[in-house]
């Protein structure tokens, strides 16, 4: 067995033609107008939760993504929290998801009361298996006057909740008809996915509620940040109610008219997030041009492989992901412990949610493949910035 260790390394200096400093997993990449526009928005005196751009950040992503509106929040968890209220579950709920995610998936789940059901994942696109949730619910699920029940708990099954792993789409017309045969929601968390598209359509857009994350690592940041998706204007107008404390307009007075959260992103944020969104097309082209000279430095390594869009989805490739060969699992940690001691951060992917001590007895299908692929996942540096190329 060959040292796939100092092969990785080697391949991945070559790559970003590393030079002994560190390279970091995913940093965030600021080359246009935000100190501008952090200016102007201090200027102003509107940097909280109101002002020109927070107007300016939603509708520059509801172009981008091609949905009727975008609503802004602190982050992609609360994004998410909000809607799962807005999906209708409820405590005791049952919320179905994949094991391989990141935390706040299942966290946002537990914030509604409801229970976290974690389901299997497919290696071509490393989220959600349509296919043999679908075989899986055949066996489990009924429904009673229109409602989606679990026949071993007998809790209410009230949505699904698909995450584009690393950027990469999720097959999403089966999971959308699987949610129409058994009235579940579909909300999708497309945190990692601004710039990916399925069969020509942005992520976020093909359920009733989708969610983005701008988080320091994200393609584009706002420092902390998420936004809510939507193509339904009323519910839109809802949420922007409800993630402002439920308050009134009125010129002076405090009523609140339901249980609100104070959830919405302030305008210093919406600032910085309107200068990175200028940049994002050459964001995503340089990210894609990075995964590009992967996946040829790659190809001829024996023992990993590159992992590339599925057919069906461009994607923004956030992460770059090596899968190591079955043979060579127990060697990921030597991996990781030989190419981070170099300079060059690699990370595994996410503890699966099953292995995690508040989530250790929620229900679960057979997760054989999340289970297989998370000893072989490896994440690589992925910054925009590694492509000094003028595209």
């Amino acid at each position: 067995m060959t040292d796939i260790a100092a092969d990785i390394l080697n391949t991945i200096r070559k790559v970003i033609d590393h030079a002994g400093s560190f390279t970091a997993l995913h940093i965030p990449v600021f080359e246009g107008n935000e100190k501008r526009y952090l200016a102007e928005c201090v200027d102003s005196n509107f940097v909280s939760s109101i002002g020109e751009f927070v107007d300016r950040f939603e509708g520059m992503l509801a172009a981008f993504t091609g949905v009727k509106k975008a609503v802004l929040c602190v982050n992609g968890t609360a994004a998410l929290h909000i809607c799962l209220k807005m999906s209708g579950v409820e405590r005791d709920d049952e919320v179905l998801m994949p094991a391989l995610t990141f935390i706040a998936t299942a966290n946002a789940v537990s914030y509604c009361g409801a229970v976290p059901h974690f389901i299997d994942i497919e290696e071509r696109t490393l989220g959600t298996d349509p296919r043999k949730l679908e075989e899986y619910l055949d066996e489990i699920a009924e429904l009673r006057d229109g409602a989606c029940y679990n026949k071993l708990t007998g809790r209410r099954m009230r949505a699904i909740l698909p995450m584009h792993t690393f950027g990469h789409p999720v097959d999403m017309d089966p999971l959308m008809e699987i949610g129409r045969n058994y009235n579940l929601a579909v909300i999708e968390d497309a945190a990692e996915s601004l710039g990916s598209y399925y069969k020509g359509m942005h992520t976020g857009g093909f359920g009733k509620l989708g969610i983005l994350s701008f988080n320091g690592n994200k393609i584009i940041t706002t420092g902390g940040g998420g936004a809510i998706l939507t193509n339904d204007e009323d519910m839109a107008g809802l949420i922007k109610h409800v993630t402002t404390t439920a308050k009134v307009p009125h010129p002076w007075e405090f009523y609140h008219d339901m249980l609100g959260y104070n959830y919405r992103m302030p305008a210093l944020n919406a600032a910085l997030g309107c200068a990175q969104m200028e940049k994002l097309p050459e964001f995503i082209a340089k990210k894609r041009l990075l995964a590009e000279r992967y996946a040829a430095a790659f190809a001829d390594l024996d023992g990993v492989r590159f992992f590339t869009e599925p057919a069906f989805a461009k994607s923004n490739y956030w992460l770059n992901t090596l899968i190591l060969d079955r043979d060579y699992a127990e060697q990921r940690d030597e991996v990781l412990k030989v190419t981070n001691s170099n300079g060059i951060m690699t990370r595994p992917a996410w503890t699966l949610m099953e292995y995690l001590p508040m989530y250790k007895d929620c229900p679960r299908m057979n997760l054989d493949i999340a289970e297989d692929l998370v000893r072989r996942i490896i994440n690589i540096p992925s910054s925009a910035n590694l492509i000094t190329d003028k595209l």
